[in-house]
């Protein structure tokens, strides 16, 4: 994630990040992004992400998996790709599909989203 987030942190920088406490602490300390943090993913931090989505404040989530090995957390990551698939929320669980999506939201693909869910500006 944080070579990731290094990569595209010009793009990143245009938009409101947040992301489970130590994830989001070690992107900001290596890009300087300004990332809203919850919880650690142990500690609730995922079940803060998951209300978002639901309350559709979440545009696209990116969180990559090793899919060669289960987590103690898996179950988490299963509710957040549940509730994004029921909401309609762009999500990439590899750096490939990462990768296009946020090139996507560098083009304005994903400004749909804005009619969804219209930000007070």
């Amino acid at each position: 994630m944080i070579q990731f987030c290094i990569a595209y942190c010009g793009i990143l920088s245009r938009h409101s990040l947040c992301a489970t406490g130590t994830t989001g602490k070690l992107v900001a300390e290596a890009t300087g992004l300004e990332i809203q943090r919850f919880l650690s993913g142990s500690q609730g931090g995922d079940q803060q992400i998951a209300a978002r989505i639901a309350c559709n404040e979440i545009d696209l989530l990116l969180m990559f998996r090793d899919p060669l090995t289960a987590k103690p957390g898996e179950p988490n990551e299963m509710n957040l790709l549940h509730l994004c698939d029921v909401h309609n929320i762009p999500v990439a669980t590899n750096i490939a599909t990462a990768e296009v999506l946020v090139r996507g939201l560098e083009r304005g693909d994903l400004d749909w989203r804005d009619l969804v869910n219209p930000k007070n500006k």
